[in-house]
């Protein structure tokens, strides 16, 4: 499961950014996340958990994780049109060419958090 690897260097960048703006606690986390990412939500969720249960970090008890999703979308850069691809070799379905190029849906980031 590498999302508690991912979930641990986003707790780590937030806590830095936190700490030096004088933060002691983290109340809330929002990640962008893509639907092409190879990041699942589910598991986001559950190793933030275990980080806020863990004690190490500055998570409060009661901290929360808000996942934007990013749906993926695709353009055909032969024919032009937009499309929702399946996967990231996107073929077109008007073309039937691999000829897409996402243009949403990979996003992995931080989008905001708060404390105090």
């Amino acid at each position: 499961m590498h999302e508690l690897s991912l979930m641990g260097d986003v707790l780590d960048i937030v806590q830095r950014d936190a700490a030096s703006r004088g933060y002691k606690h983290i109340t809330k986390v929002i990640l962008l996340v893509g639907t092409l990412s190879n990041a699942l939500p589910d598991a986001l969720e559950m190793a933030f958990l275990m980080f806020r249960s863990g004690g190490d970090t500055m998570l409060t008890e009661l901290a929360e994780l808000l996942i934007e999703v990013e749906e993926a979308q695709a353009v055909c850069v032969l024919c032009g049109l937009e499309y929702v691809p399946e996967r990231a070799v996107a073929v077109c379905p008007d073309c039937g060419i691999p000829s897409g190029r996402l243009t949403k849906g990979e996003a992995f980031r931080v989008l905001s958090y708060e404390g105090s």
